[in-house]
């Protein structure tokens, strides 16, 4: 057998699947958001019965209108994220710039520089590209239904600090995993997975502290009743935090939530004061009682094992690909261990990895999308256990309508990409009947 033969046929078939898996994977994503354009549109102009008592016929056609926005918004960026993908790997868009940077910064610390300025541009390269599609969505769907609080000069501002803090924490990592790449030997990728785990650890109990903060207030919970009722709910369900927290997610959004952060002593509840100033203690009560019910359930816990195995997979399938010169070749690169150039190509193997990888997995997120669903399932019917009748569905109606979330998604979209069940699956597991007490009535 010839070498040069079977490495050719090798790299063809590799292409071959590829573009025939992401052909097949954009034809999917196209008709499952051609069938949600269409369900939303045909359900626009009346309310399910479930819920006209409870959502006016105004409220679900901007919910329906909101939904179709966005859908019709991302059409356009799964198209251009497409043809991304094909410029970079299959004509060699990838290649061109790992050539011009050797040609540009040269082998200098051993391709260290090199490697870091591809990522670099690549990143770059990508958020210029993506940037538009940003803007749109935040300074014209957002405003145009009311939800964006954020000015132009606000928006800057977070997109200079996330640009130095990813460039103040990722460039350290990039180098520090590249560097175990080329000198930690054959298990290097065992090596590289227990960094990356370890700086996802650190990075659960910095966040609170150290990175939030850089974007939003915190302030103590004042609410002095609020807090009573928390913390006895806290105590109840044996849960302990750190501090009870509000952040000023009004200046940003007018989309409402409450969530933990951090990891062990570090944890702390936090509500966003749009939440707060638009639930009821009892509904607030309800909804935290619903994120307890994930830490009950240690669904946390099964969700950073699920992480660590299939990262540690996928550093393993690195290590075995980053020395397969198909792999390289059969998505427009060549490999510099194929030339005489003499810089480790190790940049370029996690760049292509992460550019392929989805392609492959696309068919198998609606598995993880249905786990996800059952664990908010589970929290919901802890939540119910905990609190009193009817606050978690009544503060759920008041989310569904206040962030404008759609009451009738297209089924099989929902399959697809739904992390949380839609607004009727989880009332009707509540018992939900169709009727709110006049209060919560008047409220909504």
């Amino acid at each position: 057998m010839n070498p040069a033969t079977d490495l050719n046929n090798y790299s063809t078939i590799f292409t071959l699947v590829f573009a025939g898996l992401l052909v097949l994977g954009l034809m999917v994503k196209y008709w499952l958001a051609l069938r949600q354009i269409r369900h939303v549109a045909q359900h626009r102009n009346q309310v399910p019965s479930a819920f006209a008592n409870n959502i006016s016929l105004s409220a679900h056609q901007k919910a329906a209108d909101y939904t179709l926005n966005k859908a019709r918004l991302g059409l356009l960026e799964l198209a251009v994220g497409t043809a991304l993908l094909v410029a970079w790997t299959l004509m060699g868009g990838l290649h061109a710039l790992n050539t011009w940077l050797l040609d540009v910064v040269g082998n200098s610390y051993g391709g260290m520089a090199q490697q870091l300025a591809l990522f670099v541009s690549f990143a770059v390269i990508g958020s210029l590209i993506d940037l538009p599609f940003t803007l749109y969505q935040t300074f014209v769907i957002e405003e145009r239904f009311g939800f964006n609080k954020m000015t132009f000069k606000l928006w800057l501002a977070d997109a200079v600090k996330s640009s130095l803090l990813g460039a103040l924490i990722g460039l350290p990592l990039a180098a520090l995993i590249l560097w175990l790449m080329g000198a930690a030997g054959t298990y290097w990728w065992l090596w590289t997975w227990g960094v990356w785990m370890a700086f996802n650890l650190l990075l659960l109990l910095i966040y609170p502290t150290v990175i939030a903060p850089i974007f939003n207030k915190f302030k103590p919970l004042e609410d002095e009743a609020l807090k009573a009722r928390v913390t006895a709910l806290m105590q109840r369900c044996g849960f302990a935090a750190k501090g009870l927290f509000v952040m000023d997610g009004s200046k940003r959004s007018g989309h409402g939530n409450a969530y933990f952060t951090g990891f062990g002593a570090s944890k702390r509840v936090v509500f966003y004061d749009t939440l707060l100033a638009k639930l009821a203690p009892a509904e607030v009560d309800a909804v935290l009682a619903h994120e307890l019910g994930h830490f009950k359930h240690k669904h946390v816990i099964k969700r950073m094992l699920a992480l660590f195995a299939l990262s540690l997979i996928g550093f393993a399938l690195l290590g075995w690909l980053s020395a397969q010169t198909w792999f390289y070749t059969g998505l427009g690169v060549i490999p510099n261990f194929m030339t005489n150039a003499g810089v480790p190509d190790n940049a370029l193997a996690l760049l292509l990895l992460m550019l392929a990888l989805p392609v492959f997995t696309f068919f198998i997120s609606p598995l993880f999308a249905q786990l996800s669903r059952t664990h908010e399932f589970e929290a919901d019917a802890y939540a119910i256990q905990q609190t009193a009748n009817g606050d978690l569905a009544h503060a759920l109606l008041k989310l569904y309508d206040d962030n404008a979330s759609t009451l009738t998604p297209d089924p099989l979209f929902v399959k697809f990409y739904y992390s949380h069940p839609p607004a009727s699956e989880r009332l009707a597991r509540m018992g939900f009947t169709g009727h709110l007490t006049p209060a919560l009535k008047e409220a909504v």
